[in-house]
């Protein structure tokens, strides 16, 4: 059976390294059976993968990909708590935040990136609670932030 650093491996995806935090807070903490992740921006390399709103001068297409990388950027500050992606027994509850136009509706679409990403990584372990928010402006001006609950052995 895979783990799931292999799994993501298979989507061509990688776990990057912990993205320093941009303020005073630390990536991830574990408390009793549970690992609460910051708000994770969509960072790859070291900068954001795009800035603005979404509906504005960031496409929904565009957003969804960042929001996998969020998702990916919170398994990562995971991992660096747990030491082994192996150890997630469930993925509990995911919070996406989404810098959006005024008139931009698609929250749920967007957060999909890394909901669907979840799922793949964990299989049904990776179904969980959610809420995609409408923002009108996030840190460093990125377009969408995400930020997990998961449950650890």
């Amino acid at each position: 059976m895979a783990t799931p650093e292999e799994r993501v491996a298979e989507l061509g995806l990688a776990i990057p390294e912990v993205p320093k935090p941009v303020a005073a807070y630390v990536p991830a903490v574990r408390s009793g059976s549970y690992v609460y992740t910051s708000g994770q921006l969509p960072m790859r390399d070291g900068s954001l993968m795009v800035t603005g709103k979404v509906g504005g001068e960031v496409s929904a297409e565009q957003a969804t990909e960042c929001a996998q990388q969020c998702a990916l950027n919170a398994l990562a500050a995971v991992k660096s708590v747990v030491g082994d992606l192996g150890k997630v027994v469930r993925v509990v509850k995911v919070v996406a935040f989404v810098s959006s136009a005024p008139d931009f509706t698609g929250q749920p679409g967007v957060a999909n990136g890394a909901s669907e990403l979840l799922g793949k990584v964990f299989g049904d372990a990776g179904q969980h609670a959610r809420s995609a928010v409408a923002s009108p402006v996030l840190p460093l001006d990125a377009p969408v932030e995400v930020e997990l609950i998961v449950e650890v052995a």
